[in-house]
């Protein structure tokens, strides 16, 4: 068990200074991934208020440091390349805290450029892997079917007609959150239920709106030290708890489909903060598809096993109900190149220091960030606190 004391005693010892997207978003084949890398941190540093040369910590997933430093022109003297899927970049934050407290480096960058609609290139797979030659040749092959497996396991165990409309207003409302935010892909395209319920079928049992968008996007965040923050450009986000792990790679060695790893972290972070769920005002909650979304909220301990449903009912999670989720619109109307953790933690610290536009809550003071990687494997979470 970690030593929550111990965590305790960093907690609020690195602080976020500055966060930004690549230029654009969406369909972009003429950037590449490390293109996007770029652009992501040379805009986060700007609004932070830092130069290139300022960096001495990198960190990244999919890509190693070796290469986006080369390209950046960048040379750390602290280097971490944790890579376990979509929630990487949620452990990245907790990784630098953790290193920043610890004296190992001063101005760290998260970054992140994947081309997930525009690249055809061949995805590399580890024939030796458990996965390729347990799974695949049965026809598990890819996060939708696997997580359509998940989802309808919770079906079987808490209703098949309750569950649908749960994933239903999960869409709808992040699709209208997605509408108040200019950088996302669905800004100006609102939906329906009947939009939903009409969509295309993918795998059984989600429906097209059910899964997250396929771009390409970039996205960076600077952490640096407390004194540090205090001439940063556009104000700073305490880091307050963090949390992660994961148990099982193939979805077929997944301990219980309805219970992922967010079981362990979001309790976790949220001690290592100090502060309970009644204190948060927004949660960031990674949506792959929106069954993650729904499992997440549970395993994070917002609401108990198979009461997710009761919980996303009649719009609450949309703007103007009471529980603010997926502010920017989230995985599914948003953006989401491939992995997509990094994006929670923008849109948190874009909220805590009041600049998000028209979605910015009325009040935000603290904010959870939840991650998830893999087939429903890893999961990396983040409490946030305004400055």
């Amino acid at each position: 068990m970690p030593n929550i004391q111990r965590l305790q005693n960093i907690s609020g010892q690195a602080h976020i200074v500055g966060v930004g997207e690549s230029n654009k978003l969406g369909k972009v084949p003429e950037k590449s991934p490390l293109a996007h890398h770029s652009e992501a941190a040379i805009n986060a540093l700007d609004d932070a208020g830092l130069e290139l040369s300022d960096v001495d910590a990198l960190f990244t997933a999919g890509w190693s440091t070796l290469d986006v430093a080369e390209y950046l022109g960048i040379q750390p003297r602290y280097t971490d390349s944790t890579s376990v899927g979509g929630s990487s970049f949620v452990i990245h934050v907790a990784h630098a805290l953790a290193a920043i407290a610890a004296g190992y480096c001063e101005v760290a960058l998260i970054t992140h450029g994947q081309s997930g609609r525009s690249d055809r290139a061949p995805i590399p797979r580890n024939p030796g892997a458990p996965m390729a030659q347990y799974e695949a040749p049965y026809g598990i092959i890819g996060p939708p079917i696997s997580y359509a497996m998940a989802a309808r396991r919770y079906m079987h165990q808490y209703g098949e007609d309750r569950t649908r409309q749960a994933m239903a207003e999960i869409a709808v409302s992040t699709r209208k959150w997605a509408n108040l935010n200019p950088m996302a892909y669905f800004y100006d395209k609102p939906t329906t239920f009947d939009d939903y319920h009409n969509s295309k079928w993918v795998a059984w049992p989600f429906h097209l709106l059910d899964c997250c968008l396929v771009t390409d996007a970039g996205g960076a965040i600077i952490i640096t030290t407390p004194e540090r923050a205090k001439d940063a450009k556009n104000g700073s986000v305490k880091i307050l708890g963090a949390g992660e792990g994961h148990d099982h790679s193939g979805i077929s060695q997944m301990p219980d489909l309805t219970r992922a790893f967010g079981r362990n972290t979001g309790p976790q972070a949220l001690e290592m903060a100090g502060v309970s769920l009644s204190d948060l005002d927004l949660a960031m909650v990674y949506d792959s598809f929106t069954y993650t979304v729904l499992v997440s909220l549970e395993n994070l301990g917002f609401c108990a096993p198979g009461e997710g449903p009761d919980f996303v009912a009649e719009q609450r999670t949309a703007p103007g109900g009471d529980f603010p989720l997926n502010t920017n619109g989230g995985g599914l109307s948003y953006t989401h190149p491939g992995m997509y953790g990094i994006f929670t933690v923008i849109e948190a610290a874009r909220q805590l220091r009041g600049q998000a536009g028209e979605r910015q809550l009325e009040k935000c003071d603290l904010a959870v960030a939840h991650g998830t990687g893999g087939l429903l494997s890893s999961t990396g979470t983040v409490v946030l606190g305004a400055d």
